[in-house]
């Protein structure tokens, strides 16, 4: 009988557990997926159904990405965990009502201000629920499965895809998709909302004071600053142009929400690749190979026209992004394992103020030039940039290292 109701319990934690885990999945495709990424495989439609043009597209699109770095300051700035919980449900509903508004205008002042919210909104699935969920995890006695969790921003581009595949073989105007991206997201905002854990019952995991900082030099850090600011200016090209790059060529048209859904699809297992990556490597070489790959991934269209050529760039660019992403933040909290929170907001600043330059920019570009070569070619050689300064970045790890022996000795 004590087997058998030690049994029961098991089996009641690890369905809590999956309801938590399904519950961030659902909070990334709806505050990610479809409040932010929809709008690429949706930015064609818009634009050939639309006044909308490519520099006004380029807007909308940095008008989001302010929006998330709003949000990233703004929950940088609060310690209060039932107040993020709360944050994180407003920031559900600011998602299915800013997604449902986009079909009921065509002024692009209002829809900077629409796109400006939704970005504001992504905040609560990437930042909020990925530390609230952590929490919970760690207090509960299993592991951080953040892994898990960041694969909803690939569903979430998976899903943003198919539907606007689906819905442009039913010939659905632009603003049809947008309402029933609206209820898709309805729909998955209801286990986001009722699966999510209590905030009375998370704290925090780690006590600051069990654990030593281990920072770098402070050239180190800037560098690095600067390297993901690099990072950031490569990866938004390919977010906000890729499906209307692909339509824009008269042999592909038609297959830009196909290609695009590659890019989910690379990206679900990317985080758990590039972490055993680098525990096998290190942390730096690791994120030099995913910068390289990541060039190869957004030059490419340049060069090749073709379907194979965009598919290839499609799962080059998927699995790269969130390995940036992971790894470079996986490496502050590594430095500051006692207050992780300061490099990273520092960090996202660095990562965003680049995402409403680059497309604000390639834009103009593109509108004035035809064509979206120049921004790519800008994005490749940046991001080779930043590639260069993780090279320098390695060479002072190991400089500072071996200082570190010599003094220890």
């Amino acid at each position: 009988m004590a087997i058998q109701g030690t049994q029961t319990v098991n089996m009641a934690t690890d369905l809590q557990r999956y309801k938590v885990l399904a519950a961030g999945i659902f909070s990334m495709i709806v505050t990610l997926g479809i409040a932010r990424f929809s709008y690429t495989p949706l930015l064609p439609l818009m634009q050939s159904q639309t006044a909308l043009s490519e520099a006004g597209g380029g807007w909308l699109a940095a008008a989001n990405y302010a929006g998330y770095m709003c949000g990233a300051i703004l929950v940088a700035s609060i310690n209060n965990l039932a107040l993020k919980g709360i944050l994180y449900r407003v920031y559900l509903v600011l998602a299915v009502l800013t997604t449902l508004a986009m079909a009921w205008t065509e002024n692009v002042i209002i829809w900077s201000i629409l796109r400006f919210l939704s970005g504001l909104s992504s905040s609560g699935g990437m930042l909020i629920a990925s530390g609230i969920i952590l929490n919970w995890l760690m207090k509960n006695g299993h592991r951080g499965e953040l892994g898990i969790h960041f694969a909803g921003m690939g569903l979430g581009i998976i899903l943003a895809s198919a539907l606007v595949e689906l819905m442009l073989h039913y010939l659905f105007t632009w603003q049809e998709q947008w309402i029933w991206f609206a209820v898709v997201a309805l729909i998955l905002s209801i286990p986001a909302w009722l699966w999510f854990p209590s905030t009375k019952e998370a704290t925090n995991a780690i006590k600051p004071e069990h654990v030593k900082d281990n920072p770098p030099s402070k050239p180190f850090l800037w560098i690095m600053l600067a390297a993901y600011f690099c990072a950031g200016y490569g990866y938004v090209i390919s977010a906000t142009f890729m499906v209307d790059i692909i339509e824009s060529q008269a042999s592909l048209q038609g297959q830009g929400p196909m290609v695009f859904m590659l890019v989910g699809l690379a990206a679900l297992p990317a985080a758990l690749i590039w972490d055993r990556i680098a525990h096998r490597w290190g942390y730096l070489n690791a994120i030099f190979l995913a910068y390289a790959i990541q060039v190869v991934g957004i030059t490419l269209p340049v060069f090749n026209h073709s379907l194979t050529g965009a598919i290839i760039s499609a799962l080059l660019y998927g699995s790269t992004f969130i390995g940036c992403v992971s790894l470079v933040l996986t490496m502050a909290g590594r430095f500051y394992p006692g207050k992780p929170a300061k490099l990273m907001g520092k960090l996202t600043l660095t990562y965003g103020f680049a995402q409403i330059i680059a497309p604000a920019l390639t834009g103009v570009m593109a509108q004035n030039a035809g064509s979206y070569d120049q921004g790519l070619y800008i994005a490749g050689g940046i991001l080779s940039f930043g590639a260069l300064l993780i090279l320098l970045l390695i060479r002072m790890e190991r400089r500072e290292t071996k200082l570190k022996e010599i003094i220890e000795s």
